[in-house]
C-alpha cells in the first residue's frame, strides 16, 4: 500500500493532493452549507479560461489566470437573487458554461488542443515539483489562517444562507467578498496541478459525504478533512498499481467513499424511523 512512497513524484503528488485536499474540503462544507455548488466548477473553469487566453496570445500564463479568476470571484460576491423564480445556482451555471465555451474556443487554436483539454479538466499532479508544492502550501497556509482567524464571521455568514436569510447580507458584504476571493485563489492555484474536476470534487464530494456521516458543525468539519487525506491516498494508490492516469483514479475513489457515505446515511436513517415507530 506504501510502495508508491519510494518514487519521489508519488511523494511529492501526494504531498500536493494533501495541501489542496485539506484547504478545499475545508471551504467545501461553506459552499455546500449555501448551496453554491457550481461556483467551483464556474471559478474553476474561469481559471481555465485564462489560462486558455494565455497560451492563445503567448504571455502571462501565471498571472492572466489570477486576473481571471479574482475578477470571476468578484462578480460572483455581487449576485444576490431576489426574485423567487431564480436561484443562484443558475446564474453561476450560465457563468460556467460560457466560460467552458471560451475555452474550448481558445484551446482549440493551441498546437495540441486535445491533450491540452485533457489537462484542464484532470491536471497532471504527478509533475509537480518542490517548488510548485511549496508555493501552494504557502498561500493555501495563508488563506487557511484568514479562515481560521475569522472563522465566525465566515460561519455566521455560512448559516445565514442554511437559514434562508441571505438577502439581508446586502448588495456588498466584506465578508461575502473575502469568502469568494479566497475560494478563487485556492482554485486558481489547486487547478494548475489538479485540474478542475479533481478540485470539484474535493471540495464538494469531502463536505457532502461528511453531512451524510454527521450532523454536528465540527463532526463535519473533521470528517470532511479525513475523507479528502484519504481520497488522495488510494487514489494516488490506485493511479500507482493499476497504471491509471493520477487525476481520475482520486475521482472516482473520492465517489466511492461518497457512496459508501451515502448507504451508511440510508442505514442511519432506517433505524432513525424504526426507533420513531417504536416509540409512537
Amino acid at each position: 500500500m506504501f510502495e508508491m512512497f519510494q518514487l519521489p513524484f508519488m511523494v511529492q503528488a501526494f504531498t500536493v493532493a494533501v495541501i489542496t485536499g485539506i484547504l478545499l474540503s475545508y471551504l467545501g462544507v461553506h459552499v455546500v452549507g449555501r448551496g453554491i455548488v457550481f461556483v467551483d466548477l464556474a471559478l474553476g473553469q474561469i481559471s481555465s479560461l485564462g489560462v486558455a487566453f494565455a497560451a492563445f496570445i503567448g504571455t502571462g500564463l501565471t498571472s492572466i489566470p489570477l486576473i481571471f479568476t479574482l475578477a470571476g470571484a468578484l462578480l460572483m460576491s455581487f449576485i444576490n437573487i431576489r426574485d423567487k423564480r431564480l436561484k443562484q445556482e443558475a446564474i453561476i451555471g450560465i457563468l460556467y458554461a460560457f466560460a467552458s465555451a471560451l475555452t474550448v474556443l481558445f484551446i482549440s487554436k493551441t498546437p495540441h488542443g486535445d491533450s491540452d483539454i485533457q489537462e484542464v479538466l484532470f491536471g497532471n499532479i504527478l509533475s509537480v515539483s518542490w517548488q510548485q508544492i511549496k508555493l501552494i502550501a504557502i498561500i493555501f497556509g495563508i488563506l487557511l489562517l484568514v479562515q481560521v482567524i475569522f472563522f465566525r464571521k465566515f460561519f455566521g455568514l455560512t448559516e445565514s444562507f442554511e437559514n434562508g436569510v441571505n438577502h439581508l447580507v446586502g448588495i456588498f458584504n466584506i465578508w461575502n467578498f473575502l469568502f469568494y476571493i479566497t475560494i478563487g485563489l485556492a482554485i486558481v492555484f489547486a487547478v494548475k496541478v489538479n485540474g478542475v474536476i479533481p478540485v470539484f470534487s474535493y471540495l464538494i464530494i469531502p463536505a457532502v459525504s461528511a453531512i451524510m456521516i454527521a450532523k454536528k458543525k465540527a463532526a463535519v468539519l473533521i470528517i470532511a478533512l479525513i475523507i479528502s487525506i484519504l481520497g488522495g491516498f488510494f487514489g494516488l494508490n490506485f493511479s500507482f498499481h493499476y497504471d491509471f492516469p493520477a487525476g481520475p483514479s482520486i475521482v472516482v475513489v473520492l465517489g466511492g467513499i461518497f457512496i459508501l457515505a451515502s448507504i451508511y446515511n440510508i442505514f442511519k436513517r432506517g433505524k432513525n424511523n424504526q426507533k420513531s415507530i417504536v416509540i409512537k
